[in-house]
């Protein structure tokens, strides 16, 4: 199907709940958040077309993916919403974070997610870092007794 085609494809509410599995009360709710935009007509000429459905499958993504509904719309009102980037930290916000206790008075603290890391990534840097530290120990050790 060519992009005209696509363009001129409409669904009515039904349908469209339909093909993204969402109820029709969620497609109304995203619509009041400002999450989905506004359907062509009013009343029973209510006609939703191929972006709301885009919208949709977005949404349903990132909300799989363990993003809050205020963080996918800000995704959505940026233009380069392909990537996630992390959303800057604010007063009373909640954060996962790893910590690696290297000895007694020294931790790592890592977000993850704002550091671009995956778990096997998060595990190699901090045995790195703990190899770094039990070597740098050794030669304060050395210097001391030396």
């Amino acid at each position: 199907m060519s992009q005209t085609d696509q363009s001129d494809v409409s669904y009515s509410l039904d349908e469209l709940s339909a093909l993204v599995d969402i109820p029709k009360r969620t497609v109304r709710y995203y619509m009041q958040l400002g999450l989905l935009d506004r359907p062509d007509g009013h009343a029973r000429g209510t006609r939703y077309r191929t972006r709301h459905l885009e919208q949709l499958l977005a949404i349903r993504k990132w909300q799989r993916a363990g993003l809050s509904l205020e963080r996918i719309a800000d995704l959505l009102a940026s233009p380069e919403n392909a990537q996630v980037p992390p959303k800057p930290r604010g007063r009373g916000s909640v954060e996962v974070v790893s910590r690696l206790v290297i000895d007694d008075g020294l931790e790592l603290t890592l977000d993850p997610s704002r550091a671009g890391l995956g778990p096997e990534a998060v595990r190699e840097l901090f045995n790195q870092v703990t190899i770094a530290y039990d070597q740098i120990r050794k030669k304060n050790e050395v210097k001391k007794n030396g």
